[in-house]
Parts: structure tokens; sequence; C-alpha cells
């Protein structure tokens, strides 16, 4: 069974730990949108602990539900300006925020209408960032010959094991946060980021 998963906002470690270990990744933007998941959320380390970003989505009124494919972002707020504002606040005295920062800013400028499309543009470019080998095809789900990894975009598991502990820009104040955004580890690891994600279990 080939292992399908479908694009993750600014996904956490456990979820970029299993694209390491793929050789090439197989989205897949026909299985059926789940709400409270990592689809449109993620979860980064703010001054008050744990912060959760959620990029709100456009509901689709009626009885048949959207594909992950279908699903829109909505715009009705400015929520790309919250989501950076926040990411700065949190990182700015990071040892590698202003590193990667010019190349991140961007995707909370453009608008893109499409959830799958954005979470995919996005993930590329952090893979990019972290020079890491990232092929990848978008696949529709055969339950045949698929194997859906729910579990990695699951907001409801939790994942504490495993995981090394690296300095954090808050951790003195609350401690070590497993299983954060990407953007945790790179922003404080910065060219050491893919080095931890294979040491992750």
């Amino acid at each position: 069974m080939i292992p399908i998963v479908c694009p993750a906002y600014l996904p956490n470690v456990q979820y970029c730990n299993w694209i390491l270990q793929q050789q090439q990744i197989h989205f897949t933007g026909t299985t059926t949108y789940q709400k409270q998941t990592f689809r449109n959320r993620s979860e980064i380390y703010g001054a008050n602990g744990k912060l959760k970003l959620t990029v709100p989505i456009r509901h689709t009124h009626g009885i048949q539900k959207s594909l992950d494919q279908e699903v829109s972002i909505a715009y009705d707020t400015d929520w790309q300006k919250q989501h950076w504002k926040s990411i700065c606040a949190a990182y700015r005295s990071a040892p590698y925020f202003e590193f990667y920062e010019a190349d991140l800013e961007p995707f909370y400028q453009e608008k893109i209408i499409s959830l799958f499309e954005f979470n995919l543009k996005l993930l590329s470019q952090v893979m990019q960032l972290l020079e890491v080998s990232f092929t990848y095809k978008i696949v529709s789900w055969n339950p045949n010959v698929h194997k859906r990894m729910d579990h990695l975009i699951d907001a409801k598991q939790k994942v504490t094991t495993g995981f090394e502990n690296y300095t954090q820009v808050f951790g003195t104040k609350f401690g070590f946060i497993p299983n954060l955004s990407i953007l945790d580890v790179m922003f404080n690891l910065g060219p050491n980021t893919s080095s931890y994600l294979k040491t992750t279990r």
C-alpha cells in the first residue's frame, strides 16, 4: 500500500519527519475535508506558550461534504496579517529568523484561493529553504492502492515522545514544547533542521 496524506499548513515535526523518510511523497486532494485538523491549523511557540494559527476557510453549503482540493481560503478577515504578526512576535529574536524571513513573508501577502494549493506551495518553499529533496505526486485516493496517513494531520492526537530537546525562544519560561510547526525548528536551528528531523523517532 502506498501511503498518502493531505498537505498540511506549516506542518509539525512528526509530519516533516515522515516526509524525509519517503522517496517520493504522494499527496491527495480527493479525500473528504475534515474540520479540526492540521489541514488549516499550525502550532507555534508564542510568548504565552503554545499558539494556534488557523487559516479560515470558506464553508460550502450543502449535504455533500467538500473534498480537500475543493476547499477555499476565506479572506473576510486579514488572517494573513495576523498570522505573520504572530510569527514575527514569536520568532523575531530566534537565531535564524532573518535568514528565512524574506522567503516566507510573501505567502502572507499573496491571496491564494485554494487551501490545497496554498499549503503545497508553502511546504515546497520550506523544503527548498531546508535544502531537502522534495519530490511529490498528486494522486486520487484509491482504497485498494493507498494507505491514508490521517494521523499525521489529526490535531487532536497528542504526540509528545521521540523528540529531542532543542533551544526554543521562550523555553526558559515554559519549558520545551515538542512537535510544533516546522517554523519553530527552522528559526531556532537553521541549517541543522533537516538533521534534527532525521533524529526524531
